[in-house]
């Protein structure tokens, strides 16, 4: 009888042994990068990692930021990839991310680490970009519109339903846009500013990355966005020439979050110390992604805009990626600034 139970066990173990090797399980990722990054890295990641499936939803970071909280009882999402810091700083002080110090960590340039310090390492700074706009030049000659170089020409009255620039509540470019304004000009002169310039958006989109795509296609003249995102389209081979304010600008520090309560935690720490190498880093240029990478090793795009020949102000993310400063500010918006462009 032993002797049968052993023999038993031995082939149900080497029967075991012979089925092919079960998924080590699924990671559930929010990006709220251009999703042709989105899906390299999804793609990169499964073949590095064949035995995790990545379960990828594109949202912009603000509306990353609204679902993480929602779901912060249940959460549904175990990493958030990309995306402007001040949501993910947002949600690090509302306590929604883990504090999680990835081995990588010497290996990033000082303001990703500085990005991780000031949330309690519950976010890490994956990629930087300044914000600016890209304006289509075959519009601007054909209508003999003037280069706009500054904030201030953005309000010349010929511009008047030319430009596009994102919600921000639910797009962290065009939060850091109303973020910047107010750091450069005060609070009461940026909201001044923006009531003009209103005058001249057509549209408030989604996402931000979209209002240099539609001026891309010539939709529309100009796009305040990322000058990262303006770049990608003039590699696309569309006519559009980047600029950077000439009053100073804000910058991104494109950011990264383990959420608290994963449900898949081993894996998204795979996925965090991946994404921090060089290796993948460098890869991003291959989807026309032209941030500055985090990692000190990484390849820098030729096309990225470095922030040495760019005039930048001293960006205050802790005291703009605070939820009541955030909140009172989007607030202000929708009521000077929002309601009046509907």
């Amino acid at each position: 009888m032993k002797t049968t139970t052993l023999s038993l066990m031995l082939f149900a173990g080497t029967a075991l042994a012979a089925l092919p090797a079960q998924a080590a399980g699924e990671l559930n990722l929010i990006c709220s990068a251009d999703v042709v990054i989105c899906e390299q890295m999804k793609g990169d990641f499964e073949k590095a990692h064949s035995d995790i499936k990545v379960n990828m939803v594109r949202l912009s970071s603000g509306e990353t930021y609204a679902k993480v909280r929602a779901e912060a009882r249940n959460p549904k999402t175990d990493i958030w990839w990309a995306g402007t810091g001040d949501p993910h700083l947002q949600a690090a002080s509302e306590n929604l991310t883990l504090e999680y110090k990835s081995p990588k960590l010497d290996e990033l340039n000082d303001w990703a680490k500085k990005q991780a310090e000031s949330a309690g390492y519950k976010t890490v700074g994956v990629y930087a970009g300044a914000l600016g706009w890209g304006y289509n030049t075959e519009i601007f000659k054909s209508k003999g519109f003037k280069e706009p170089l500054c904030w201030a020409d953005l309000l010349a009255p010929e511009l008047k339903g030319e430009i596009q620039i994102a919600n921000p509540n639910s797009s962290g470019t065009a939060y850091t846009a109303l973020a910047s304004l107010v750091q450069i000009m005060g609070e009461d002169p940026a909201f001044d500013y923006l009531k003009k310039l209103n005058d001249n958006i057509s549209q408030y989109t989604k996402s931000g990355s979209a209002p240099v795509k539609a001026a891309a296609r010539g939709e529309t003249a100009l796009g305040i966005v990322f000058v990262h995102d303006a770049v990608a389209q003039t590699a696309e081979g569309f006519p559009v020439k980047s600029i950077t304010p000439c009053e100073g600008t804000g910058y991104e520090i494109g950011s990264m979050s383990i959420i608290k309560g994963a449900r898949n935690l081993d894996n998204a720490k795979i996925w965090y110390d991946w994404a921090l190498t060089a290796e993948v880093q460098s890869r991003m240029k291959d989807a026309k992604s032209f941030q500055l990478p985090s990692n000190k090793n990484a390849e820098i795009p030729k096309e990225a805009p470095r922030f040495e020949d760019i005039k930048l102000i001293d960006y205050d993310f802790a005291t703009y990626g605070e939820p009541a400063k955030r909140k009172a500010l989007l607030e202000r918006w929708d009521r000077e600034v929002g309601a009046a462009a509907n």
